[in-house]
């Protein structure tokens, strides 16, 4: 069975994508695809891997987290969800590593599933933008605290990806920049699914009704309605042009409270970001889904 791992990462529009996957449920399950409901698994897959840290995995887990999580019923590919498959957002940065525990989480997945293919999707976020918003809710001394061992300059995705290739190099790794998820977002809910590349999804403008004023999306709407044929690449162009034109200020603006946090640097590390995502792209078993 292909399992596909989507976690996260953290403040991608990961909830969002999972409701616009599991309106789809009913198509994908036409072709042998499973979404099932997070409260089927989320829980079960964390207690299952905090056990096997004291001893292997039961011969018959595999079996008796499948009837579960399937209600056990069958599938060919089952989409498993859960930004904090590599742990809560307080747990998300250790010296200057994204996600430490992400190997350790892997292997004992691989192991627990051992005669499953599985996959593993991410969303790829600017740091600049990122260490904010995961740490949104935490208090300024815990921040104090996380960012007193790392210069954040230093935080590269292209380390977290490489140390997943080399701990788990059987599953493969498909990655997209929440920048570009606006434009990119039916073909990311169509590759999670394994969908073809023209196949309609529901909820494929949820995004956008999000990012949008609803007079502009009501036009958006019918300019789409009227070009029904249009190509997937002038469909990006038509998203991005009422994006630019429509957006609701509120949902575009990020803020970047964090110590220490200043224009200069927000740019250094946006550049940064950059050639980083031109290293992950260049890795080998990496996909990079981009506008």
């Amino acid at each position: 069975m292909q399992v596909i791992i989507h976690c996260g990462a953290h403040a991608t529009e990961e909830d969002l994508l999972l409701k616009a996957l599991l309106k789809n449920a009913g198509a994908l399950s036409g072709q042998g695809t499973a979404v099932p409901g997070p409260g089927k698994y989320r829980t079960l897959l964390r207690e299952c891997m905090e056990a096997m840290k004291n001893g292997a995995a039961a011969e018959d887990a595999p079996d008796v987290l499948w009837d579960a999580i399937l209600d056990d019923g069958q599938a060919g590919r089952v989409i498993l969800s859960n930004p904090h498959f590599f742990g809560s957002p307080r747990l998300s940065l250790a010296g200057c590593s994204l996600y430490p525990e992400a190997e350790q989480r892997l292997q004992a997945l691989q192991q627990l599933f051992a005669n499953d293919q599985l996959e593993i999707f991410m969303a790829l976020r600017n740091p600049a933008t990122f260490l904010p918003a995961l740490f949104a809710n935490s208090s300024r001394a815990t921040v104090r605290k996380i960012l007193r061992d790392c210069d954040p300059v230093q935080v590269r995705w292209s380390g977290l990806v490489e140390r997943i290739r080399q701990a788990v190099p059987e599953m493969p790794v498909t990655v997209w920049c929440y920048e570009d998820l606006p434009m990119i977002w039916g073909q990311v809910l169509r590759d999670l699914g394994g969908m073809e590349m023209t196949a309609p999804v529901k909820g494929g403008l949820d995004l956008l009704e999000a990012l949008m004023q609803p007079a502009g999306m009501a036009r958006l709407r019918s300019y789409l309605a009227a070009h029904p044929e249009m190509p997937e690449i002038h469909r990006r162009r038509v998203y991005a042009a009422f994006l630019e034109k429509f957006a609701r200020l509120d949902a575009l603006e990020e803020e970047l409270d964090l110590p220490g946090w200043t224009g200069a640097l927000v740019e250094e590390m946006s550049e940064i970001y950059e050639e980083d995502l031109y290293t992950v792209q260049r890795m080998p078993g990496v996909a990079l889904i981009a506008p």
